[in-house]
């Protein structure tokens, strides 16, 4: 992998591995595939990934969560929606390192599909780290850093925009306001850097990074861009920061991604 990302061939290099997971974080790794298997077996999952700081290498402990992809043979049920959060539960309750745990459920026929070629396909292939079973990244295309994935994976944020501002409505309490807002920002600073990827030419999920990239194309917004990745770490529940990235930052960024790749193609 070069300084941007990429492989000699100039596609994006898949960012994580597991001999990059940390000392303290094995021991979250090695529970979370021991209850994923013993949980879902080999009837429901065909296979389960990590993805996120910790595979990457920079997660710190308290801080950062613990996320997941689980691959299914079938459409997610409710029953399986249950397991994955007792499954989430049970994870971080065991371990004071991680603060939180996140489980994607997501079907292979979906993952595989042609019209997620280039977002959750894209996610797995290049974003997930293989935990548990066969590698569905052999089945999917390598990945260079055009305009085509830029719309495919960040293409949606004016349809996100309503739903958050409803969110932060219902918000009752600091908990929900803090875990908003960093998922909020999370995204507005990847769809910042995407906006800017084909331009700069690589590939990066590290918060700062992105925003300091999107700021030499922007510098009119790289305060606020900066602001973002630091409420991406450190959520806040301030009203004021929900704000500033649902009712400025955010509108003004889905405009001009519209206007620079297009809209995502629609799910149904």
């Amino acid at each position: 992998m070069n300084a941007r990302g990429l492989d000699h061939d100039g596609t994006i290099a898949r960012e994580g591995a597991l001999n990059r997971v940390s000392a303290v974080f094995a021991p979250v790794v090695d529970a979370a595939r021991i209850r994923i298997s013993g949980t879902f077996g080999d009837a429901r999952l065909h296979s389960a990934y990590l993805y996120g700081s910790i595979p990457r290498g920079t997660a710190v402990p308290g801080v950062s969560d613990l996320d997941l992809q689980l691959a299914l043979h079938h459409e997610p049920t409710d029953a399986d929606r249950a397991d994955a959060k007792a499954v989430e539960a049970a994870l971080d309750r065991a371990f004071a390192q991680i603060d939180g745990v996140g489980i994607l459920l997501t079907s292979t026929r979906v993952l595989l599909s042609d019209l997620e070629r280039h977002d959750a396909g894209f996610f797995l292939a290049c974003l997930c780290t293989p935990l548990l079973g066969a590698d569905l990244a052999e089945g999917l295309p390598r990945y260079r850093p055009t305009a085509l994935l830029a719309r495919e994976t960040n293409g949606d944020l004016a349809l996100l925009l309503p739903r958050w501002r409803a969110r932060a409505t219902e918000a009752a309490t600091d908990a929900d306001r803090r875990a908003l807002c960093r998922g909020v920002a999370r995204r507005l600073v990847r769809t910042g850097f995407t906006l800017i990827m084909p331009r700069w030419g690589g590939w990066t999920s590290d918060l700062n990074e992105s925003a300091e990239l999107f700021g030499r194309y922007y510098p009119e917004r790289v305060e606020q861009m900066r602001t973002a990745a630091a409420t991406g770490r450190a959520p806040s529940a301030d009203p004021a920061a929900l704000s500033m990235l649902i009712d400025d930052l955010g509108p003004w960024l889905a405009a001009e991604y519209t206007a620079a790749h297009g809209e995502k193609a629609p799910r149904s």
